[in-house]
């Protein structure tokens, strides 16, 4: 139990110092090339950077507005989500924070599409290596989180249309072409977390099997969930078997579909797309 635990933490806190580079070097050698705003805190931070530079003539450093802007977040996340995730995320925070005021600006191109495209592909690769390693890059990401994991929705295109106030006052205080080319980089880096990222899109499981309380373990143990007893009987048959009813999520599935196998050989699965539920699904996140 010991060893899973440590393969589990060494797993969150990797994949949180690699996102927290990813996005760093994003931001130097892409967002601020480009004059972007990538949404999110770290938007609201360069912005607010941008409004004291140009109107005030004074440079804040990025990791003091960033950890100033976090720490409402950083409440919610220790209440509601978990302490183990939120100081993951806090690493996350923290190191992308330095880097992106230690590491030299290295622009790669000037072309400020291809920097909206690319720059966002990066973005959300980096938010979805967070994700896969149970943690997150801050800010927005755990109202995301928090209302994913209590009430089983994908809010991450409500999150695009909250950065979209953030671009408008970007638009009319710096240009409302950096502000447009902001909204490609924001869409390209929320449709790569939503691709990349499966945990919360739900499945239905249906498992007609001979060993009930084995698989039922097994779902409780590798999900956290609770399942659904039938009895029946096998029409052709004739003999008594059970029907177990659960929903999980697309990741969990695939695992307990092979967890069954090893039980049951002769289990019988059935697995439906589910695009709504309405109940309590709640999968505590601090594990």
């Amino acid at each position: 139990m010991k060893q899973v635990y440590l393969k589990h933490e060494t797993k969150r806190f990797g994949c949180a110092v690699l996102a927290a580079v990813i996005l760093a070097l994003n931001i130097k050698t892409f967002v601020r090339a480009g004059g972007l705003y990538p949404g999110g805190f770290n938007g609201l931070t360069l912005l607010l950077q941008g409004i004291f530079e140009r109107f005030a003539g004074i440079h804040i450093p990025y990791t003091v507005i960033n950890l100033l802007l976090n720490a409402i977040p950083v409440g919610i996340g220790l209440k509601f989500i978990g302490k183990k995730f939120t100081i993951s995320s806090c690493c996350v925070i923290f190191l992308s924070s330095i880097l992106t005021d230690l590491i030299p600006g290295q622009p790669i191109t000037y072309d400020t599409l291809l920097i909206s495209i690319f720059g966002g592909l990066i973005n959300g690769l980096a938010i979805s290596l967070c994700l896969i390693g149970n943690t997150s890059s801050g800010g927005t990401d755990f109202f995301a989180i928090y209302f994913s994991e209590k009430y089983g929705f994908d809010i991450w295109n409500y999150i695009l249309c909250v950065n979209a106030g953030i671009l408008i006052v970007a638009g009319i205080l710096f240009g409302w072409d950096k502000a447009l080319y902001s909204i490609i980089f924001q869409f390209t880096s929320t449709q790569v977390v939503q691709m990349l990222h499966q945990r919360y899109k739900k499945h239905t499981l249906f498992i007609i099997t001979r060993h009930p309380e084995d698989v039922y373990q097994e779902i409780s143990h590798l999900t956290n969930h609770s399942a659904t007893l039938f009895h029946g009987e096998g029409c052709y048959s004739g003999e008594g078997t059970s029907m177990i009813y659960s929903v999980v999520s697309r990741e969990e599935a695939k695992l307990l579909v092979k967890k069954v196998k090893e039980i049951d050989p002769n289990a019988f699965v059935n697995i439906i797309k589910t695009d709504f539920i309405n109940g309590r699904f709640y999968h505590k996140t601090d594990y």
